[in-house]
């Protein structure tokens, strides 16, 4: 372990929502070179890469797809695909928003592949909104994401694997006490915050064995909807369409439910300095994810479909669970361990992509400089993990967390949609910006469109939520100008932070990014 006296000093600059250095930078992408000298480079430098402290290249093209599929595939395909059918009403309706936004996703995810690797850089929505529009949009991202979105899934994520955990242990009339609930969740998430803080390696290994565990439990559901099909059993696709709601807002929240169960095709671009060859491995990872993930939840709507009529969906709060009571019989227990073990690795991968997020705004003077700061031992970004670890915890005893998720919604579909808007921006403002990876245009003009319908629609639908998903955005302002703008901090308040950053320093082992020369 490294010695104390090794460690760093906090810098002058060091200060509560300040940049760490002199002035903030202007960009947070350098005008890209050729990528095979990039990746060159980046070969001859991996020997004094090893004795550097900074961010390691520690992911391949299967750890990418994992990364991908670990945070589409959560618990929410096994528990909540009757949000889309409860709003149209029909079979046939409802598979075809199951489709219609899958293509939406794929469509998402192109923009993202010419975003990743335009722009190498991790941080995901963040850093292409700071690089087009500015500081401030960049900064109420990332206090939307900090403060609402991220702990907020997080503690959603740890309570449903609690829940599918101790559900066993409390049959019949027995409801599981909150507070164990609660503390299951909060020591899982605890230890998966260990786990991405010092283990890297085995937290990847982790993800690939439970992104295969999750493939073959999706696969088994739909061969046993196809089976049961083959057997006749097809009266629910009689007259698909039949009853369809047509109303726009209905609609709209349809395709919200839809859309939140394929969320988390951008989060690989969260972490693209740690992509070995990125410019190859990001758009290859997403390209063999999204159209799977389409595929796979098409089929198990089918299978839920062939099983349970539109009604008995409607009222299950655990489809997959009432999918495998009605058909499996004894082998009906496979689907809670299944739902449990794709929670386990869904918050996983969540905490692990969701820290680079704080860890890029701190590295740009949005947040804290000792978030921006990477373990001297692990080459992890360990102050951060452990913030939204905090953070995740506080959200874990909020009553109404669940509320909470609902007022950002709306609010991170509308920043999806100005991340992608960067695209068309880029190419009028840098038509000769290096784009390893080039879409047409018209792919992220229709999908800014379509988010716009998402997100304006909702505006007539529920207003109230709307309104104070926009509300909490807008709180982050004076934070933003006492934290970021606000330069001349009188000098008990500079000190007070530098002794704070320094101290935490310490109990981190942690460090400053050495950046190449």
């Amino acid at each position: 372990m490294p010695a104390t006296d090794e460690l760093q000093s906090p810098s002058s600059e060091m200060v509560l929502l300040t940049p760490s250095s002199g002035n903030p930078p202007s960009s947070i992408a350098q005008p890209a070179a050729n990528p095979a000298e990039k990746a060159q480079g980046r070969e001859g430098s991996a020997e004094s890469d090893s004795s550097r402290v900074v961010i390691k290249k520690q992911l391949g093209l299967l750890e990418g797809v994992a990364i991908i599929l670990g945070i589409i595939f959560g618990s929410g395909i096994f528990v909540s695909p009757k949000g889309v059918i409860r709003e149209v009403e029909s079979v046939g309706a409802s598979l075809v928003i199951w489709v219609l936004c899958g293509l939406l996703s794929m469509i998402g995810a192109l923009c993202y592949a010419e975003l990743g690797t335009a722009i190498p850089k991790s941080g995901g929505d963040y850093a292409y909104i700071f690089e087009a529009y500015g500081s401030l949009p960049a900064f109420l991202y990332l206090w939307d994401a900090m403060m609402i979105f991220v702990p907020t899934t997080n503690a959603i994520m740890g309570l449903t694997f609690a829940s599918y955990v101790l559900e066993p242990f409390f049959g019949g009339a027995c409801h599981i006490p909150k507070i164990a609930l609660q503390l299951l969740a909060a020591i899982t998430i605890c230890f998966l915050t260990y786990l991405n803080s010092y283990y890297m390696k085995v937290t990847t290994k982790m993800q690939n064995i439970i992104m295969f565990t999750k493939i073959a439990a999706l696969v088994m559901i739909i061969l046993v909807g196809l089976v049961w099909m083959l057997m006749g059993n097809v009266e629910n696709f009689t007259r698909p369409f039949e009853n369809t709601e047509t109303d726009p807002g209905k609609m709209s929240v349809a395709f919200y439910s839809g859309i939140f169960s394929y969320a988390g095709w951008n989060y690989l671009n969260f972490m693209t300095e740690e992509l070995r060859d990125p410019y190859r491995n990001l758009p290859r990872a997403i390209y063999i994810s999204l159209p799977l993930v389409t595929a796979i939840y098409v089929l198990a709507n089918v299978a839920y479909l062939a099983v349970l009529s539109p009604s008995e969906m409607i009222a299950s709060n655990a489809i997959a669970v009432t999918f495998g009571d009605k058909i499996l019989g004894i082998f009906s227990l496979i689907i809670p361990v299944m739902v449990a073990i794709s929670a386990f690795g869904g918050l996983s991968v969540h905490i692990m992509t969701s820290s680079r997020i704080c860890f890029v705004g701190a590295r740009n003077g949005h947040m804290p400089a000792i978030l921006s700061h990477i373990s001297v031992k692990s080459y992890t970004p360990l102050p951060s993990l452990v913030f939204l670890c905090f953070l995740s915890i506080v959200m874990l005893v909020v009553s109404d967390v669940y509320v909470l998720i609902t007022y950002a919604s709306i609010v991170e579909s509308f920043f999806i949609m100005l991340s992608v808007s960067a695209v068309l921006y880029f190419r009028y403002t840098r038509p000769c910006m290096e784009r390893p990876i080039k879409v047409a245009v018209w792919i992220p003009a229709l999908f800014v469109i379509v988010c716009a319908f998402l997100v304006v629609v909702p505006i007539y639908v529920a207003p109230y939520e709307v309104g104070m998903g926009v509300l909490i955005t807008i709180i982050g302002i004076p934070f933003y100008y006492v934290g970021v703008v606000w330069k001349n901090k009188p000098k008990w308040v500079q000190s007070t932070i530098d002794s704070l950053t320094f101290t935490c320093q310490k109990l981190f082992m942690s460090a400053k990014e050495e950046k190449e020369d």
